[in-house]
């Protein structure tokens, strides 16, 4: 028998264990992944807390999981033992309801989650089925390709789905894990691109990204400072505040939409009329197409901020995403 190290949460608020357990073997339709390195992002806390219903204990968090194929089964074709891949939030899908049957696959009815339903990538070792699998370029270092794989595929996704075009204005609000990726995103994308942030400390680093303009959104005035240059036509939310969100609205242009990729835990406040008045609209957002992602991330050199962990030091590296002291994603390197 074989085994492997692997980070568990035995319970809902569990702390992360540290175990060896048995490598998995993979069924007929399932490759074995030898895991390389998987990124922490704010939804391994679904897992961890037990903030979804029917989570199956213990699990294995981690969905930003890059690595090499050590075995297939017998009914996978298309994919090669030895070749590089990754894995993200999307872990599989039924192919039978209605929205699989349009080719929403995003959108299934019986969808899987990696490390909420399926065991993820905080492991030296993990199972995963094929149409969840994407293909890794040599350009990317593993460490660099996990965050991409969640953070870089929903803020791209966001802003290339959005409608704005070159030359629109574009505010990102947030300067974290997943705003420093927006604003260089966006900056790619040819936006007009505005980060709205707390205080001056990021300031220096927004212009290093590529940003045009800073705002500090402590003053109270950053609605008012979009609308003095026309209105945002997108203010992209990564920030996990309702009330500095709501703010936010006001700085919309006549059909600008504010798209939310986070979660806060306090309510939003927004007035009918500030929305009817010019054709605003709030939304959510949670996909995107890895493939593209990738594509343009190395096509355009966007590349993460990263603070690397051993695998044995989990807990701390999810301590530091959650109270937002990592610069900028945390990724664990096995």
């Amino acid at each position: 028998m074989q085994l492997m190290k692997a980070i568990r949460v035995s319970a809902p608020g569990a702390d992360f264990e540290l175990v060896q357990i048995e490598i998995p073997e993979p069924r007929e339709n399932e490759v074995l992944i030898k895991v390389e390195a998987c990124g922490i992002c704010h939804g391994d806390a679904i897992a961890k807390e037990g903030h979804f219903p029917g989570i199956k204990y213990p699990i294995i968090p981690g969905h930003e999981v890059v690595g090499i194929v050590e075995k297939k089964g017998s009914m996978i074709s298309g994919w090669k033992v030895g070749q590089r891949v990754g894995v993200g939030w999307h872990g599989g899908h039924c192919n039978q309801c209605s929205a699989c049957r349009k080719g929403n696959f995003g959108a299934c009815e019986n969808s899987l989650t990696t490390g909420i339903h399926l065991d993820g990538g905080y492991a030296e070792y993990m199972i995963a089925r094929p149409e969840a699998i994407v293909s890794i370029p040599d350009e990317l270092s593993a460490v660099d390709a996990a965050p991409l794989l969640c953070a870089g595929r929903t803020t791209f996704g966001a802003l290339q789905q959005s409608g704005a075009k070159g030359g629109d204005l574009v505010a990102i609000h947030g300067l974290g894990g997943l705003g420093h990726l927006a604003v260089q995103y966006a900056v790619k994308l040819g936006f007009k691109t505005v980060v709205l942030s707390r205080g001056k400390d990021k300031e220096e680093l927004a212009y290093k990204l590529g940003a045009h303009v800073y705002i500090d959104t402590e003053t109270g005035e950053a609605a008012k400072q979009l609308m003095k240059m026309g209105g945002a036509r997108v203010i992209l939310c990564t920030a996990p505040n309702g009330k500095a969100i709501s703010d936010l609205i006001p700085g919309l242009g006549r059909n600008g939409q504010a798209i939310i990729v986070t979660g806060a835990r306090d309510m939003m406040q927004i007035p009918p009329m500030l929305l009817l008045g010019g054709e605003r609209s709030v939304k959510g957002f949670v996909s995107g197409n890895i493939e593209d992602t990738i594509r343009f991330s190395v096509l355009t050199k966007v590349i993460p901020m990263i603070e690397v962990f051993p695998l044995e030091q989990a807990k701390l590296a999810y301590e530091k995403m959650m109270s937002a002291k990592v610069h900028f994603r945390s990724v664990l390197k096995m």
